[in-house]
């Protein structure tokens, strides 16, 4: 098996375990009575068994297919691997939105190789929406080829924001405050990675997090470069699991977010 052919059926492995984990998660989100949810870092860092269930499906998949591959996953750690590549997982992507009985929730898979991210996949169950891409290769909803527009604009489109317990308050309200005075809008839902999907569809401009972990933005920012926008590179080699800062934008909403964030 040659390394395209390696890569594409990893491909459609994400894919499946992706729908298979989303599948997964749904029942149980329909059935959120029965969760006991549980707390990290904060009240509103949560964990339940569907976010637990929804990896070791992925897992299982993986290992029965691939067992030289590596994991690093928000719920089951990391798993060193021989194969050079990486799987990178988060099961529930919005878990808060989750047990709240919103829709703003997703699976993101990515497969990172000793040089890149090779593959990201983030599904939606409830909208039955999957987004993918591949490195060097573009990226699609539903099968659809998605390609940012050049006339999107910071004016003329929302800008997702991020936050959580590692985030400074104080820059996070700066930031939405610099957007506003430029005539711009923020826009949060609770999922980094279905943001930064949306990103990659044109449905937001851009999006911004002080620091998110890979397992929470790989598969989205590989989307949106391959959709054809612009993002901060990822730590990458050992330090890759600490996460770091993230910027995605469309071509032209880039210069006046990158400027409001910091980063002109």
């Amino acid at each position: 098996m040659t390394h395209d052919d390696s890569l594409a059926a990893r491909f459609a492995l994400a894919q499946t375990a992706a729908r298979a984990a989303g599948a997964h998660a749904l029942a149980l989100f329909h059935d959120r009575a029965s969760l006991t949810i549980e707390t990290k870092h904060d009240a509103l860092d949560m964990v339940s068994r569907a976010d637990r269930e929804a990896e070791d499906v992925i897992r299982a998949m993986v290992s029965e297919a691939f067992p030289e591959d590596g994991f690093l996953g928000e719920e089951g750690g990391a798993q060193p691997g021989t194969s050079g590549l990486t799987w990178v997982i988060d099961p529930i992507d919005g878990t808060v939105p989750f047990v709240s009985g919103l829709p703003h929730w997703c699976v993101a898979i990515g497969i990172q190789s000793e040089q890149a991210t090779e593959v990201g996949v983030v599904y939606q169950p409830i909208l039955d929406e999957m987004f993918t891409a591949r490195r060097g290769a573009g990226a699609a909803l539903n099968g659809v080829a998605l390609r940012i527009s050049p006339t999107t604009r910071l004016t003329n489109s929302l800008t997702g924001i991020g936050a959580n317990h590692r985030a400074i308050p104080e820059h996070v309200a700066g930031v939405c405050c610099k957007l506003m005075a430029q005539g711009g809008m923020f826009y949060r839902n609770g999922s980094g990675a279905l943001m930064l999907a949306s990103v990659a569809a044109g449905r937001l401009g851009g999006y911004y997090e002080p620091h998110m972990h890979p397992w929470d933005c790989l598969a989205g920012l590989l989307l949106v470069r391959e959709a054809g926008g612009q993002t901060l590179p990822m730590p990458d080699g050992a330090s890759l699991a600490e996460g770091g800062e993230v910027l995605a934008a469309a071509p032209a909403v880039w210069p006046d977010l990158a400027a409001i964030t910091g980063h002109s």
